[in-house]
């Protein structure tokens, strides 16, 4: 029991060196609240209202990275004044992605359904968000963002992604995109696609592992791409179920067919490529 007491006290000791995931997902909400009152706990109806809860966020973000300098390298200080000036940029792109959701959706009923209830939405939010962060070279936050995110839509996005405009994720559950994904403009996502990577090895941690996406292309329920080297061409369509792990170039539609000759013989299984180029 007193070695347990020891390596507790340890680990209790060194905790306080990170942030805790309450204060963490607390300002993730608030910066998701300022831009979106859907999700604000107070509606800031003047703009000296909006100006005070910028600097307010802007002062607790200082103070998180100032705290926790080994997270990061630089001026803590410079940092969440630069996230904050560019957080302009998320709250377009959010609304881009807003309209292609809404604009992809028969279902949907109004921008603000989408906003509300769609978990696509809040996932890519989470995303954005924690992006602008992790371009500064900020460790572990952006990470805790997009697992908080994670935990609520089953959506799971590396903060490390490259994003494009008017990203539509649909229904979205179980979806994976890697850390060194790269998805173009206008791309749309189903449940259970997996965008990640052939090989797992730690040597291999600073090298492009997950695919490319084009411009265009629609993927769709539980389409697993996997490796750096896959590029999916831009206008392309990719059916439910298939499994790839070499590029497809522009123009084609990708689907899974399956052949029953006989109760007495074996499934025959065959992926059909048809390029439209």
């Amino acid at each position: 029991m007193n070695s347990l007491i020891k390596k507790l006290s340890k680990s209790h000791q060194d905790c306080p060196q990170c942030p805790s995931p309450k204060l963490i997902h607390t300002f993730f909400e608030s910066v998701l609240g300022l831009l979106f009152p859907d999700f604000a706990s107070e509606i800031l109806k003047e703009e000296e209202q909006v100006a005070e809860k910028i600097e307010e966020l802007k002062h607790k973000l200082s103070q998180v990275l100032l705290r926790n300098k080994h997270l990061y390298k630089g001026d803590g200080i410079e940092i969440a004044n630069g996230f904050f000036d560019n957080l302009e940029r998320v709250y377009d792109l959010l609304i881009q992605d807003v309209q292609a959701l809404y604009d992809g959706d028969p279902a949907a009923k109004s921008v603000t359904e989408i906003i509300r209830c769609y978990p696509g939405f809040y996932a890519v939010a989470a995303y954005r968000i924690a992006h602008l962060l992790h371009s500064y070279g900020v460790t572990l936050i952006p990470r805790m963002i997009t697992e908080y995110s994670h935990g609520r839509t089953g959506v799971d996005i590396h903060p490390g992604a490259k994003i494009g405009e008017r990203f539509c994720i649909d229904h979205g559950t179980g979806i994976v995109i890697g850390e060194t994904t790269v998805i173009g403009n206008c791309v749309k996502i189903y449940q259970g696609v997996t965008l990640g990577a052939l090989s797992v090895d730690k040597e291999d941690a600073d090298k492009k592992r997950h695919p490319t996406i084009e411009d265009d292309v629609v993927i769709y329920a539980g389409a697993t791409i996997l490796g750096g080297n896959t590029v999916i061409g831009r206008n392309s369509t990719i059916g439910g179920n298939v499994w790839i792990t070499k590029s497809v170039p522009a123009n084609s539609k990708i689907y899974y067919q399956a052949k029953m000759y006989n109760p007495d013989l074996d499934q025959t299984d065959t992926y059909i490529i048809k390029n439209e180029g």
